[in-house]
């Protein structure tokens, strides 16, 4: 397990030689040991495609590429930092909410509207999020990031999940989403909070919320 939680709002990772990790630039608190950071202009496990799925959604930050022989301490702007392990599953979340994650996972892009269609592309629209959401599939162990802490809530066949969703972090899972609205297009406008819109996630899987509206 290449991720260990200090507190709240720092992990150590453990580089080893021959694996690599993926990290947001400027993550890098302290290293021990042999270890380098590289520019990644290639967009980490995704390729070109990623690559270009985050600088169409203004996300062309570089990652870093972690190598060596040591340990890390990864924190970025005091913000809670959750730990997420893979199982083989697919983790959807923000990429300014990456802190960090292994080389073991297949990084992509998806288009919200492939999930939620035109609601979908409402969301990012008002919540302020992107409309690309970053996935992250395999086996390995992901650090995100969010304000105020994060509380992971189940996902079932009977019992679908609604989150405002400026609240949302993340969802993994067999789970689709959908946003709604109790309000008419004319109250909506100028409205982005969890009063005016809800994320709607069902299936089989976990979101994980935080604790603040904030955007990272």
């Amino acid at each position: 397990m290449p991720f260990r939680e200090i507190n709240a709002k720092m992990v150590e990772a453990t580089v080893a030689p021959g694996q690599r990790l993926f990290s947001q630039r400027g993550a890098m608190l302290a290293y021990r040991g042999e270890v380098s950071f590289t520019p990644n202009t290639a967009g980490g496990q995704g390729g070109l495609m990623s690559m270009i799925g985050r600088r169409v959604a203004d996300e062309d930050t570089p990652l870093m590429t972690v190598e060596g022989d040591g340990t890390v301490l990864f924190g970025h702007g005091g913000h809670h930092v959750q730990v997420i392990h893979l199982a083989g599953d697919t983790l959807y979340v923000e990429a300014d909410r990456l802190l960090a994650f292994e080389g073991t996972l297949q990084q992509g892009t998806v288009f919200l509207g492939a999930q939620g269609g035109v609601m979908g592309m409402v969301r990012g629209q008002v919540s302020g999020q992107g409309l690309f959401t970053t996935t992250l599939k395999g086996h390995g162990s992901v650090a995100v990031m969010a304000h105020g802490g994060v509380f992971e809530i189940p996902i079932t066949p009977q019992r679908p999940v609604h989150v405002d969703p400026q609240a949302y972090v993340a969802h993994h899972g067999d789970v689709r989403n959908k946003l709604s609205t109790a309000l008419g297009w004319r109250d909506m406008v100028g409205r982005g909070s969890g009063e005016a819109f809800q994320l709607e996630l069902s299936g089989s899987g976990a979101v994980y919320v935080q604790a603040s509206e904030e955007k990272l």
